[in-house]
């Protein structure tokens, strides 16, 4: 039975959404899930859950790396944390996954730090899947891992995201999008036009299609397999869509109780929407870079987010998605230059 490690304390409404989604993947996914947390909370929620035969196995951990702290200040001083002791059972081999709701700061640079890149990745990133009129999704990265980004990093998120996208979603010979502020390559800031010019000149060698730039209004449409900025941008573009799809569906739901009642059918549709916006449904974001399967979930998951994060982590360690990445053609050929265009791995003093 595959092992997923559970940082049972990271979320902002913790330890309850973290059983409640740990129960429903131990029950219905055959797994068994290591909650990781202080034992004198977790034993009376989870009794109090229903707790009986499911194979669900705690992992002592003391501390909690709360939102506020800095990434370096938590690794620093918490080495029993719940994060840490996470993050150790899936290096240790104890589990294939590790998910957690907490400090997304400090989850990316512990996974770094401990668990190292993948040979010829400089820096990992979060990646999400995004609804599209298509119907099929666009992965977006970095919503968050690299507020700060270097060139060569975007051109290396990309052949992470295509591969992630070719691998998971089945997409052969995916398009690749920079999302800039115009489609011309002279738009955008200093960092979009350099990156423009390392995918343009590395797109002959690649499994995938390099489109150009893309803007904001090409997220949604599905023009594009993958999109890739830095994590300051994805963040907010993530943040914004989420707020926005919510402010619309809630104008629409308003508008029709002022008028004339809606039908059943128009409520199911209405229902569906939000559904395909719904994050709980995606289960979180991927950190993809990292030898083994870490999965970022929102700091307000559910008991279903959490339950359709350590999903992902399962289907990730069972598609080999790390091992795809490292295999994949354009990655092994950053082996011969890992440091280009100055992106170094420069996590000194963390530990």
């Amino acid at each position: 039975m595959l092992q997923i490690a559970l940082d049972a304390m990271g979320g902002d409404h913790a330890p309850a959404p973290e059983i409640e989604g740990a129960l429903l993947a131990a029950r219905q996914l055959g797994v068994k899930v290591l909650l990781v947390g202080q034992p004198d909370r977790l034993y009376p929620a989870l009794r109090g859950a229903g707790w009986t035969t499911e194979p669900i196995e705690i992992l002592p951990a003391r501390e909690v790396v709360a939102m506020d702290e800095t990434a370096r200040q938590s690794i620093r001083t918490k080495r029993d944390s719940s994060l840490r002791v996470g993050i150790e059972a899936l290096r240790q081999g104890l589990a294939v996954g590790f998910v957690s709701a907490g400090n997304t700061g400090a989850i990316v640079a512990a996974a770094t730090l401990w668990l190292g890149t993948i040979p010829g990745i400089a820096r990992p990133a979060l990646a999400t899947v995004l609804p599209t009129l298509s119907g099929r999704g666009t992965l977006l990265l970095d919503i968050g891992a690299n507020a700060d980004c270097k060139p060569a990093m975007l051109d290396q998120f990309a052949v992470m995201g295509a591969a992630y996208v070719e691998q998971i979603l089945g997409v052969e010979r995916p398009r690749v999008g920079l999302l800039s502020i115009g489609e011309e390559s002279v738009k955008g800031n200093a960092l979009t036009r350099e990156a423009h010019a390392l995918l343009c000149q590395h797109a002959p060698q690649r499994n995938f299609t390099f489109v150009g730039n893309v803007e904001g209004r090409d997220i949604y449409t599905g023009a594009v397999d993958v999109i890739v900025c830095d994590g300051f941008t994805g963040n907010i573009v993530l943040k914004t869509s989420e707020g926005l799809a919510t402010a619309l569906l809630t104008m629409l739901q308003e508008a029709w109780r002022q008028s004339t009642p809606p039908s059943r059918d128009t409520v199911a549709g209405l229902q569906q929407v939000r559904t395909r916006f719904d994050y709980a449904e995606y289960g979180g974001a991927l950190l993809l870079g990292v030898p083994q399967p870490v999965i970022v979930a929102h700091g307000r998951s559910t008991g279903r987010a959490i339950y359709n994060a350590i999903r992902v982590a399962q289907e990730a360690h069972l598609r080999r998605l790390s091992h795809q990445i490292a295999a994949d053609p354009a990655v092994v050929a950053m082996l011969h230059h890992p440091h280009r265009n100055g992106v170094v791995q420069d996590l000194s003093g963390l530990a």
